[in-house]
């Protein structure tokens, strides 16, 4: 198989050494990146585990609240707790900003105001029961908890896609440019010994017919 090489260059040691700068830069390159892509797999890992338990913290908050409120349904009936859901007062406020991890911009989400007292909530003490007030109270820390589990999931979906470019930079530096420098580099240096060879070999047969006359 033919070694694959930059089409369109001149044998030249002017092109030579631009070629070989090149070289030096895509290896430069290539060593940064690879350190990038570990680095960015550490933490992919690293936030990996957070998502893991902080689905589970999701998924059992969300299992005792409704476990509390179908407890509050049986107790007050559907319709009071509906009224009771209906009189809540909406209070959550996000901001969003962001925060960089290797170059990754992520997002970093403030959840305000998640959790309430009895009284904030809005709805009214005599006709409600107390595990209204526990399945509230639980609803509203799995609000928090979303939350902070959809900041996780979209940071590990930017990092997937980096890592992703990251590799395919990495492995075209690797076995498409590099080796096609280096092949050129190789190609130019063979070539301009070849044309040494070839002067010199045409000013020894010039100074012989000089000689000759």
């Amino acid at each position: 198989m033919a070694q694959e090489m930059i089409e369109g260059i001149n044998p030249t040691r002017m092109e030579l050494l631009k070629l070989k700068q090149r070289e030096k830069l895509a290896v430069k390159g290539y060593s940064l990146l690879k350190e990038k892509r570990n680095a960015l797999i550490m933490e992919f890992f690293n936030i990996l585990e957070r998502v893991k338990g902080s689905r589970e913290k999701v998924e059992e908050h969300l299992k005792e609240a409704f476990s509390d409120l179908t407890e509050a349904q049986i107790l007050m009936g559907d319709t009071a707790v509906e009224r009771a859901a209906m009189s809540v007062r909406e209070s959550v406020e996000v901001d969003i900003d962001s925060r960089s991890i290797m170059g990754v911009v992520v997002p970093v989400v403030d959840a305000r105001a998640t959790q309430r007292t009895v009284v904030e909530r809005g709805y009214g003490l005599v006709d409600t029961s107390v595990k209204l007030d526990e399945a509230a109270k639980k609803f509203e820390e799995s609000l928090a908890l979303i939350i902070e589990l959809g900041e996780i999931e979209k940071t590990i979906r930017l990092l997937a896609g980096e890592i992703e470019s990251t590799k395919r930079r990495v492995n075209a530096l690797e076995h498409i440019i590099i080796p096609r420098l280096k092949n050129t580099v190789k190609y130019i240096e063979m070539r301009l010994e070849e044309m040494e060879r070839e002067n010199f070999v045409r000013l020894k047969m010039i100074k012989k017919s000089m000689e000759m006359e």
